[in-house]
């Protein structure tokens, strides 16, 4: 019966080992985004408070992903922040979208809504459900 203990210990951690993986914290710390942001003096002009913002609602996105237990999308988000950081002129170039429409469309969106609010303009109502047959 000896024999068969090494077998099953060998299974069993290899069933285990990809789980404990994917419980690995994401190191938001670790990342040293507000550092980065500090370290780049393109990130410091005013007229680039939106991509700061924009790198900070990333990292906090980030945390709260951690909290949530989900490293693997944590550290999708934390890329995307690294990969922005890497150059900021490019970063500062791609976030230039002037569509003021959007941008009120956004800005209402992100206001919270207390239940039975109105929808915003755009916003359509759900369909109706369907008597159920009997």
């Amino acid at each position: 019966m000896r024999p068969c203990l090494p077998a099953i210990l060998a299974l069993t951690l290899g069933v285990l080992a990809p789980q404990a993986g994917a419980m690995a914290a994401c190191d938001v710390k670790g990342a040293r985004i507000e550092e980065q942001i500090a370290a780049k003096p393109e990130l410091q002009k005013d007229a680039n408070a939106q991509t700061v913002r924009d790198l900070r609602t990333l990292r906090d996105a980030a945390i709260v992903l951690e909290t949530y237990k989900y490293p693997g999308e944590c550290e999708v988000l934390l890329g995307i922040a690294r990969s922005l950081l890497t150059d900021p002129a490019k970063t500062i170039e791609q976030g230039g979208d002037t569509d003021e429409d959007k941008a009120e469309t956004l800005v209402e969106a992100r206001k919270p809504k207390a239940a039975g609010e109105p929808k915003a303009a755009g916003e359509k109502e759900p369909a109706e459900k369907a008597p159920k047959a009997q």
